[in-house]
This record gives structure tokens, sequence and C-alpha cells, in this order.
């Protein structure tokens, strides 16, 4: 690889650590939710895709099954396979480097390197690689750091820590609410699923939202 642009290297770190910090909200959360400090890290090792972990925790964590957290979570990684489509002939990698480069392929890495297009070819792979990484390394250790404070102040719930989960899909969610559309969307989802938790298992509201936003979709197209 050639020697980094200045400007790329400054946008992939800033994104990185902003990023990266955000952990420490899920690896406490998920020891509030009754994970371990080790489940809590291999979450972040292997799933690496921050709205899909809080799901996974959010949904066991409220009494749902393993199925239920993986659902939710595959729907919620979706876009990351989108993301992959745009991305492959772009970075136009094979083999062991193909693999590596799907883990990494995140909102905030395509995003940076998408950014990077007036600097030409060369800087947005610079920017995928950089940013994908740099979150990577600053997730994991903030999860630790979240998980192991988490599990020092002895009961997370004393501490408000159990609303970490819902607060942090709120701030997620939040930004990307950028029309009319959306918005109605996401208080449509908010009230089914506030309207079917007394009445279903845990994971399944979460899950029937999925299924609004098809009709949504559906609808907005017709």
């Amino acid at each position: 690889m050639s020697r980094v642009s200045s400007p790329t290297f400054r946008d992939s770190l800033s994104v990185s650590f902003t990023v990266g910090a955000y952990g420490v909200a899920f690896g406490a959360a998920a020891v509030a939710n009754g994970f371990s400090v080790l489940q809590s890290c291999l979450l972040s090792l292997l799933t690496f895709s921050g709205a899909s972990q809080f799901a996974v925790i959010g949904v066991i964590g409220a009494g749902g099954g393993a199925l239920s957290g993986i659902t939710t979570a595959s729907l919620l990684g979706i876009r990351n396979g989108l993301y992959g489509v745009l991305m492959a002939p772009i970075l136009k990698v094979r083999g062991a480097k193909r693999l590596l480069a799907a883990h990494i392929t995140i909102d905030e890495s395509t995003g940076v390197s998408l950014s990077q297009e007036p600097r030409g070819l060369q800087a947005m792979r610079e920017g995928f690689w950089l940013t994908g990484f740099g979150v990577f390394i600053f997730w994991n250790l903030f999860t630790l750091a979240g998980a192991l404070g988490a599990k020092a102040m002895g009961d997370p719930s004393a501490w408000g820590l159990d609303a970490a989960v819902p607060a942090a899909f709120l701030g997620l969610v939040w930004p990307r609410l950028t029309n009319g559309f959306e918005r109605s969307l996401a208080v449509a989802a908010m009230v089914l699923a506030i309207a079917l938790t007394p009445f279903v298992a845990a994971g399944v509201p979460i899950i029937s939202t999925a299924l609004l936003a098809v009709a949504f979709g559906w609808k907005a197209r017709s």
C-alpha cells in the first residue's frame, strides 16, 4: 500500500475513536443484561456490528431465547451485506483478505471509504481499511473497559445501566431519521412493539417491527 494521505488518515482516526469509544456502552449494557465479561468481549470480536450486538443482549436480557436474539441481529445486519456488494468493486480483494474485509464492512468503514472518492480509488481503499481496523480495535478495547467497569459496580441496575440498551438504540436510530416517512415508520414501530410486549415472548415485538418496515416499504413503492 502506498503512503496514506494525511486527510484520509485523519478522517479514519477520528471516526474510529469516536465510534469505538461507544463500545463502553455496549460492554456495560451487556454485563447489565446478564452477560459475562468474556461473553461481552466475544460478541464484539466475532459479531462486530453495534446495532446487532445491542439487539442480542436486549432480547436475551429481556428473557427472549437465543433464536429470537439471532433473528433480530440478522435482520439488522442485512445492510452490511448490501455494503459488501457496494464495496466489492472498489476493494477487489480475494481469498482470506476478502473474509477479513467482510468482517470490517460496517457503516463507518463504508462511509469513510465513499467520502474519499474525490481523492481517488487508492484513498477510498485506504479509508476503508484504516477505518474498519480502527473501529474494530477501539470498539473491542472499550467493550472490555465497559464490561469490567460494570462488573466492578456490582448491581448494574442500581446505576441505571439497565436502561443502556434502549438508550443506545435511540442514539443509533435517531440521527438516521432524516424525513417524515422514516419518522412515521419509527413511531409506528415503537407503538407496535410497546403494544405487543405484554402479550408475546421477548424478542417477538422487535421482529414484528421488521415486518412492519417491509409493509411500509411496500406501500411506499405502490
